[in-house]
């Protein structure tokens, strides 16, 4: 499995709310294309899909930005990854020829199928709050850090 850059900036730039979530606060897609070192008009395009999904509300204005739709512990990897992933949900194509259909049907069902399933129950199991504490645990990880 192969998760493009959008769906990588998707989940980092969603990372990035819900440590802000508490707050209540807005968040511009300038400050977050700051923070994660990205293009603010690539980022705005994550954001457009991510607000289609419901996953963000916008506000505009001057004092608009993004916030989150619902709390982080009730947004998925695979909530945020199906709203900007467009191939990697996509049912695997058909391997072999027409003649073959016994060996095809055992491979849909005894492996592609079931690694499709296997994927969406993992990345339905992974929040986003979960992903904040794994976050708030290296970033204490690497305060430990010294060197000599």
């Amino acid at each position: 499995m192969k998760i493009s850059a959008k769906g990588r900036y998707a989940l980092a730039a969603c990372i990035i709310l819900a440590q802000n979530y508490d707050t209540k606060g807005l968040l511009s897609v300038i400050s977050i294309s700051e923070q994660l070192n990205l293009s603010k008009i690539y980022l705005e395009q994550v954001f457009s899909l991510l607000k289609r999904a419901n996953i963000v509300q916008a506000v505009k204005g001057a004092q608009g930005g993004y916030q989150l739709a619902m709390r982080p512990k009730d947004i998925t990897v695979c909530d945020i990854l199906m709203s900007v992933e467009n191939a990697l949900f996509e049912k695997a194509e058909q391997t072999l020829t027409s003649d073959l259909q016994e060996i095809e049907k055992a491979l849909q069902s005894s492996v592609f199928l079931l690694l499709d399933q296997q994927i969406m129950q993992t990345l339905s199991r992974i929040t986003l709050e979960g992903l904040v504490r794994d976050v708030e645990t290296h970033k204490n990880e690497e305060a430990l850090m010294f060197f000599i």
